[in-house]
Order: structure tokens, then sequence, then C-alpha cells
């Protein structure tokens, strides 16, 4: 049984980037419905007792969508600290971004861009991949997620409407642009190893 995350952070620690209200929705609403619908649907079958990953990697209809929503949401909720003025990556993933962008100005505006630019709903993610060691930018529809080309996911904007809509209305871009505010650069290095 999947059980619903704890956020490591009080519901108004992202505000005024990502508002308690909107993580009531999102988190407490949005994903629990996922995690719920989740181990409704796997009781009893070849999926109950594995990883989400290994859902991910192998289920199709609406198991896919629900374990990908998880997974993504996880990662999503995981990856934030209260906002930081000039809140810039370190370590290894500020030394990837530099060495394959030139700057993480120049990054920043093609994931920006990749995210403003998905049509529908869905995600934005930078992963790394282990064997070209570069990093990648991916746009996933729905509940896509990298994982199932095998790339390794570091970071991900989730773009559906219900991720910012209340802060933001229908203003993707300006969502995008405040969120790197919150990005825990320690969290995504960890997920590089």
């Amino acid at each position: 049984m999947f059980e619903l995350i704890t956020l490591p952070y009080a519901p108004d620690a992202l505000a005024p980037v990502i508002s308690a209200e909107t993580i009531a929705f999102h988190h407490g609403k949005h994903l629990r419905t996922y995690v719920n619908n989740l181990n409704a649907a796997i009781a009893g079958t070849q999926y109950d007792g594995k990883s989400l990953e290994e859902i991910v990697c192998t289920a199709e209809g609406g198991i896919f969508n629900n374990a990908g929503q998880i997974l993504n949401h996880n990662m999503y909720f995981l990856q934030f600290h209260g906002p930081r003025e000039n809140n810039k990556p370190i370590g290894r993933i500020a030394e990837l971004i530099n060495a394959q962008y030139g700057s993480f100005d120049a990054f920043k505006e093609e994931f920006a861009a990749k995210g403003a630019g998905l049509f529908g709903s869905g995600w934005v993610w930078l992963s790394y991949d282990k064997n070209a060691e570069k990093l990648v930018i991916t746009q996933e529809g729905n509940a896509g997620n990298p994982v199932t080309r095998g790339l390794k996911p570091v970071l991900t904007f989730d773009v559906w409407e219900h991720a910012y809509y209340i802060d933001y209305r229908n203003a993707r871009p300006a969502y995008i642009n405040a969120i790197w505010q919150i990005i825990n650069w320690d969290e995504v290095n960890e997920r590089i190893r």
C-alpha cells in the first residue's frame, strides 16, 4: 500500500511562490486521490508490492496514470524549500548545467520554454543520462516520466493547471519563472548520485 507523502515543510513555507491553498488542493486532494486510486487498482494484482518506478515502467492505463502521478508528484513536492533570492544550482548539478548549457540563465531559458510550450497537461523534466553523462530536458504529457526511457529524473516542474491556477491563473510562464526561488539544489544533487 502506498501512502501520501508527508511534506518536509509547512503548507505555507513556499509562499508566495506556491500558496498554502495550492498545497492544500494539490498535495492534500489531487495527490491523495492518485494514492487512493492506485491502491484500489493494484490490490491483488501483479503490481501489488512493486515500487512506483517498477509500476510506471511496466503498467498501462489507469494503473500507469495513477502510479506515474504519484511518482511525479513525490519528486515535485520533495524538491522544494522556502523561497530564496538568487537561488542557483550548486555542486554537481551546477557543474553539469554550466558545462552543457553555458550558464544557469541559458539552461533556465530552455527549460522554461519547454515547460511553457508543452501543449495541454504534463511535466517538464531535467534528467541525467548516466550512459552519456549529460543532462536531458524532456516534455512528458499527462503522467509521463523519463524513467520509462532509462533516464534518471532529477528535477521536474508540474505544468498541469492544478499546480498553479490558484496562484497564477493561466499564466504558466510566470509560475515557471517563480518556482526557481524554491528549488532545493541539495536535493537535486542527491538525485544525480
